[in-house]
């Protein structure tokens, strides 16, 4: 799994909370990690934050693709522009 964003020094994280590594993966975790992967091509913090359980992790990737791709008054251009500034406001910069 070379893509995993995991393999960032740890001091670059904005995450405090424990992401469990593919090679400690069990086999729900390995399925959720390498369905993320087949899709998104990399697995983000945000996402490896919800490896202690990957039922939850496979509903927040669900709830991004219904929010960003699903239809909507909002066009993507401004889900986009929502994102950013709610990232921005977090002091978030992925």
């Amino acid at each position: 799994m070379q893509h995993f964003l995991l393999a960032r020094a740890k001091a670059s994280r904005m995450s405090f909370i424990p992401i469990i590594p593919p090679s400690q993966a069990d086999a729900a975790l390995a399925s959720a990690y390498a369905s993320i992967l087949q899709q998104r091509g990399s697995i983000a913090d945000i996402l490896g934050v919800h490896s202690v359980n990957p039922r939850v992790m496979l509903a927040h990737v669900r709830l991004y693709q219904d929010i960003m791709f699903a239809s909507s008054p909002l066009s993507r251009a401004e889900r986009e522009t929502v994102a950013v500034a709610v990232s921005h406001a977090n002091d978030c910069h992925y």
